[in-house]
């Protein structure tokens, strides 16, 4: 009994230190791995090469796939490039299970000790998250080792030797058992290496080992397809794809153990190196056949899941919020602040509908963009309940400040929704159900301010994703300029009603509290500015104080 606890401490150890390594790596590079496979899909090959580095650096090819899925669902990526940096990311994963079967149990002692110095002298900075994966990478080396280990001893058991001879008999079983070794172990590698390590002590016959390892590799393609169940339809349809190429690759390869074990064995006389050289010749034949059947299987994969039919049943739902991220804070931070922009879109429509109200006084137009302010609050929502599960303590300091930047982001269209609702209520009640009009010259100002409002938001929204200096200052400047208009627009306004001028008279309290709304859209949005200048060092206090005196 002992020596079986020592070989389930020495499994959940390497599968923690897979862990590690890879939460360690996606939160110190996990920007840079992320433009990497932006910038290197212009070609399949490209692709494939890009899908190879990132996954050999974060030893996952289910990270890979999310990264490459999240791509994918916000239109970054196309499908069938998406599928080809899958292929190359299945041979990366593989070409690291080699590596980590060769002896360097050395490394492990120095690793662990290194990565503890940097983790606990300079814990929330990049220094310390690399220290977090040195221990990783020290635990997975330390456990591999264990596992040889434990695994010689409990193999000297006779009743041991009787039960693993039973496991020759049944290949689908064997497949069947790697595959949920690998969904339940959140990792294909940490398997593969745990198989390689049993069948190179003893543990288990060296036909067995290549039929878990098979299914290592189609647990691999079912993890990923569960991991991102309830992600919207592109970004399910990679796992889908690279499934598809997975159940080709054991169909292609599972006749074939025989031979490998035939052929092969005479120059690798280690069992162990026998088994991750399988799994790399798995991933390699998979995707020489498969690299030219990217376009087909996008093609099957887009008619199992049509994105038209699930965009259609989605309206303004949130869109981006994608669970599976939430394990790569960096990653979450970027889905949170694509559906920030969604939510942004669904407020511009709102004000441009609310121009059409004020001049065709549509009753009917006016209700439905008041439902669309409920849409509002449902994603300001939805998005602070995601952004709430975003490990704080993951996230460096830029990162931290794009949290709090699009939090802040998400209340102030939040509050223009509201603001437009109320304007909606007051058209209705004191202009459409009155039969009243603004005079020609009240309307062109409101035309105006509208206009100016339009592309105020709209450049809010530039400066929120791109975080331009220079377009944060000119939106203030746009702040400072309407808040002039605004007390221009109130004194003309105040000298048409001294002309008696019947409309103005008649319209004067909806007019005036009309351009004071539209101010204080503005000024919302114009608060995007603000974080973006004053990490700059471009804002000055004062130039603040004075900024917020005024309006």
């Amino acid at each position: 009994m002992k020596h079986l606890l020592n070989l389930l401490a020495a499994v959940a150890l390497l599968i923690w230190g897979t862990h590690l390594v890879r939460t360690g790596i996606l939160r110190v590079f996990g920007a840079n791995l992320r433009q990497l496979i932006a910038h290197s899909v212009s070609s399949r090959f490209t692709a494939v090469l890009s899908g190879i580095g990132v996954t050999a650096v974060v030893q996952s090819s289910t990270a890979t796939a999310l990264i490459v899925s999240s791509f994918v669902g916000q239109g970054l990526v196309g499908l069938p490039a998406a599928l080809a940096v899958m292929l190359g990311a299945d041979v990366g994963t593989s070409v690291m299970a080699v590596v980590f079967s060769m002896d360097l149990s050395w490394l492990s002692p120095l690793f662990i000790f290194v990565g503890v110095v940097l983790f606990i002298s300079r814990k929330d900075t990049a220094v310390g998250r690399v220290g977090r994966v040195l221990i990783g990478l020290g635990l997975m080396l330390l456990a591999l080792r264990l596992i040889t280990e434990s695994t010689t001893v409990l193999t000297q058991s006779p009743a041991v030797r009787t039960l693993l001879g039973a496991l020759t008999s049944d290949l689908l079983l064997e497949i069947f058992t790697g595959a949920i070794l690998a969904i339940v172990a959140y990792s294909s590698l940490a398997t593969v290496l745990l198989t390689a390590a049993l069948a190179g002590s003893g543990g288990i016959p060296a036909d067995v080992a290549l039929g878990l390892v098979l299914g290592a590799n189609l647990g691999s393609g079912v993890l990923a397809v569960l991991t991102t169940m309830k992600s919207n339809v592109q970004t399910r349809q990679v796992p889908l794809g690279n499934l598809f190429f997975k159940i080709i690759g054991v169909l292609i390869m599972t006749p074939l153990t025989g031979l490998w074990l035939q052929h092969v064995r005479p120059y690798v006389p280690e069992t162990a190196a026998l088994v991750v050289l399988f799994h790399l010749a798995f991933n390699i034949v998979v995707g020489i056949v498969c690299i030219g059947l990217t376009g087909t299987v996008a093609r099957a994969v887009q008619r199992l899941l049509p994105v038209e039919k699930a965009q259609a049943a989605a309206g303004t739902r949130p869109q981006h919020l994608d669970p599976s991220a939430l394990a790569t804070p960096s990653l979450a931070i970027s889905c949170a602040a694509r559906e920030a922009l969604h939510q942004a879109d669904v407020v511009e429509s709102m004000l441009l509908g609310l121009h059409k109200v004020i001049r065709t006084d549509d009753l009917q137009l006016a209700e439905d963009l008041r439902k669309l302010d409920d849409e509002v609050d449902g994603l300001y929502s939805a998005i602070k309940y995601y952004m709430t599960k975003i490990s704080r303590e993951a996230l460096d300091e830029r990162e931290g400040r794009r949290w709090a930047d699009i939090i802040s982001f998400t209340i102030n269209m939040e509050q223009i929704g509201d603001i437009i609702e109320r304007v909606l209520i007051d058209i209705e009640d004191k202009k459409i159900k009155k039969g009243r009009q603004f005079s020609e010259a009240g309307m062109e100002e409101i035309n105006e301010l509208h206009a100016r409002l339009i592309d105020n938001l709209r450049l809010a929204m530039s400066v929120f994703l791109n975080g331009s200096v220079r377009d944060a200052q000119k939106l203030l400047e746009e702040k400072a300029r309407f808040r002039d208009l605004e007390h221009a627009y109130s004194a003309t306004h105040l000298a048409r009603l001294s002309d008696n001028t019947v409309q103005s008279i008649e319209t004067s309290s909806l007019h005036i509290d009309l351009i004071s709304e539209l101010k204080r859209i503005n000024s919302l949005l114009c608060s995007v500015a603000y974080p973006i200048l004053e990490s700059a060092g471009a804002l000055a206090p004062s130039r603040l104080r004075t900024l917020n005196e005024q309006s």
